[in-house]
């Protein structure tokens, strides 16, 4: 069996669609972070997307845990044109509204969509099983590329799968038994 830990990375604070942009995370809240190295399998392996935020605050939480090289697979989703804008500022709403409501093959300009976004993070996971089989790991990403691994956990739809919360340092507890995988934790806080 594996077991993935996904976690989101610490807040940028940003108030705009942040996907590639490398906007450091704030890691100011020790206690939190001590308390959610903690709660993680001491013996698991870290990966990290390679994007600052998500960089970061795995080594904050990696302690004596084997790290593994960053992943540029596990980015948020790219959101191209749309990047570091506020929701209210895109031109086309009609196509923002869209991309948010129907997700799937609908893409910002010049970015990606929720399908290609989900391939892309679904063939790191499988990467990783096949290099580590049977191994604990602690995948530090962010939401979109969590809420792609909670949408196949739980068998729904992309639009399901945005209702859930991913909080900043949120753990998000994934088994996979066989080809099948099953959610034990979505968006839990230590």
């Amino acid at each position: 069996m594996s077991r993935f830990f996904w976690v989101r990375h610490g807040p940028t604070h940003a108030k705009s669609m942040v996907g590639w942009s490398d906007l450091p995370a704030d890691l100011g809240d020790t206690a939190r972070i001590a308390r959610l190295a903690a709660h993680l399998p001491g013996d698991a392996l870290v990966v990290s997307s390679d994007l600052d935020r998500a960089r970061a605050t795995a080594d904050a939480i990696a302690g004596r845990r084997t790290r593994l090289r960053d992943d540029r697979d596990l980015r948020e989703i790219h959101f191209g044109d749309w990047e570091l804008q506020a929701f209210d500022t895109i031109p086309d709403q009609t196509r923002l509204r869209a991309f948010w409501d129907q997700p799937g093959d609908i893409r910002a300009p010049g970015g990606e969509s929720w399908h290609e976004v989900s391939g892309r993070v679904t063939r790191a996971v499988e990467r990783l099983c096949r290099a580590h089989p049977g191994r604990d790991i602690v995948a530090v990403a962010h939401m979109g590329a969590i809420l792609t691994q909670v949408q196949t956990a739980l068998g729904i739809t992309a639009y399901e799968a945005f209702a859930h919360k991913i909080d900043n340092f949120s753990v998000t507890e994934l088994h996979r038994d066989g080809a099948q995988w099953h959610a034990q934790a979505i968006n839990l806080t230590v």
